[in-house]
């Protein structure tokens, strides 16, 4: 992911474009300490090392009153919900998509080939390792989304619901939020009026 200072529109922002990398979080600390009128984060991202956009959702909550945004025409999916979820405070402006999926462990195909050939024993111990790392990403995300203020039910009502792996059925595996459901699933809170 590049991370570019830039002014727009009388203020100064970081534009964070591009694939999320594991050394996102460190590279965003270093941006984001290097020029101190840095008051926004626009971001748009297919995704990428889920672990480090957690992470580096971290880094942004840990800047007080740090704007995260989604202009018009951008896209933020996968591991960039949670970088945009630190944002102290989060604006998708209308035209821009948070985009959501249900988190996989089977995507490798090759590694499920094998362990099938390999036979049952081989293949029990490959589900019981997806399940363990699906049930201890699902609890991070969980823990994630109450430390950002943001509904769990976005999981439960949205992202999980998403089909992991596409059929030919319905090869739909992602979902773009409305306007209304970012703020009723909290990813947009209200702003309240001043005072």
């Amino acid at each position: 992911m590049t991370l570019t200072p830039a002014d727009k529109g009388g203020k100064r922002v970081l534009i964070a474009d591009g694939i999320i990398d594991s050394r996102l979080p460190e590279r965003l600390k270093a941006a984001i300490d290097a020029d101190e009128r840095i008051e926004e984060i626009w971001l748009r991202s297919r995704g990428g090392d889920a672990e480090a956009g957690n992470r580096a959702g971290k880094v942004i909550r840990s800047y007080p009153g740090m704007v995260t945004r989604i202009p018009a025409g951008w896209t933020c999916f996968s591991a960039c919900n949670f970088v945009f979820m630190g944002g102290d405070r989060r604006f998708v402006e209308p035209g821009g998509m948070f985009m959501v999926h249900m988190f996989t462990h089977t995507g490798d195909r090759d590694v499920i080939e094998i362990s099938v050939d390999e036979g049952t024993e081989e293949t029990t111990r490959l589900i019981g390792e997806i399940e363990q790392a699906s049930a201890l990403l699902a609890s991070e995300d969980n823990d994630f989304l109450i430390r950002m203020g943001i509904s769990r039910k976005l999981l439960t009502e949205v992202m999980y619901k998403q089909q992991a792996v596409a059929t030919k059925e319905n090869p739909s595996t992602r979902y773009c939020l409305s306007q209304d459901e970012v703020r009723k699933y909290n990813v947009v809170p209200v702003e309240r009026p001043a005072g």
